[in-house]
């Protein structure tokens, strides 16, 4: 969004050091660092992407954050998906406007925001009127939804609910599977590619990120990368 930061906004905080802080700007609040005191005063009301100093003069960038600055920042309890797992996921469910998409295991809402574009988290970061809705299910015990476009698990044992999906959606919707370890991915391709399941075309991958230092002439991989944080099985509904 254009024009000047305002109350309310949630902003990002860069040092000199590249260490990110996410706030929310509130009038006559403080935010303290080990690089100086900011208030929140001296933010509202000026240009995203300036510069500004600290109380003890060193210098910050105030930014309006990117949906992976949130996700990365954001208040959880439990590890949110990565954002380069969350791009690709985007792509390998095949994400639209329009779609209905049932999500189970929503943990601190990284996936739904990005999804809808969508907790508490959600709701600050998208407003009270996202078209989302949290339930209290056990999907393993079945979808009452039908004709779903998408059904997305990131959760501990998807392979209980590969039944409930098949009948929750519709011919060639896709169900997408995120998982840390091979073992829980192996059972959940077992389920998919067992003989009556009605799933065909499953796929499994995982994405890795590395960086790389640009500096003159010195060119080379950063000496830390993010490797492995899940694996992704898509599949999708055949049949009439």
């Amino acid at each position: 969004m254009p024009g000047p930061l305002e109350a309310g906004e949630r902003v990002l905080l860069v040092d000199a050091k590249d260490r990110r802080y996410l706030i929310t700007l509130v009038p006559g609040a403080t935010f303290h660092t080990h690089a100086g005191v900011v208030a929140h005063d001296d933010l509202i009301g000026t240009t995203e992407a300036s510069a500004f100093a600290g109380s003890t003069g060193r210098s910050f960038l105030v930014l309006r954050p990117t949906l992976s600055d949130i996700v990365l920042k954001m208040p959880r309890g439990a590890q949110v998906i990565y954002p380069k797992d969350l791009g690709a996921i985007l792509i390998a469910a095949d994400i639209g406007p329009g779609q209905r998409i049932l999500e189970a295991g929503v943990g601190s809402g990284a996936l739904s925001m990005t999804v809808l574009r969508a907790g508490a988290n959600v709701a600050a970061a998208l407003g009270p009127d996202a078209p989302y809705r949290v339930e209290i299910r056990d999907v393993t015990q079945g979808i009452d939804e039908t004709m779903l476009d998408r059904v997305l698990l990131d959760m501990p044992e998807p392979h209980k609910v590969v039944a409930a999906a098949a009948d929750a959606l519709r011919p060639g919707g896709i169900l997408l599977s995120y998982l840390p370890t091979i073992n829980q991915t192996a059972l959940l391709r077992q389920a998919l590619d067992d003989a009556d399941s009605p799933f065909g075309l499953a796929e499994t991958q995982e994405v890795m990120r590395r960086t790389w230092h640009v500096e003159a002439r010195s060119v080379r991989p950063d000496h830390r990368m993010v490797g492995h944080t899940g694996f992704l099985t898509t599949a999708r509904r055949l049949g009439g």
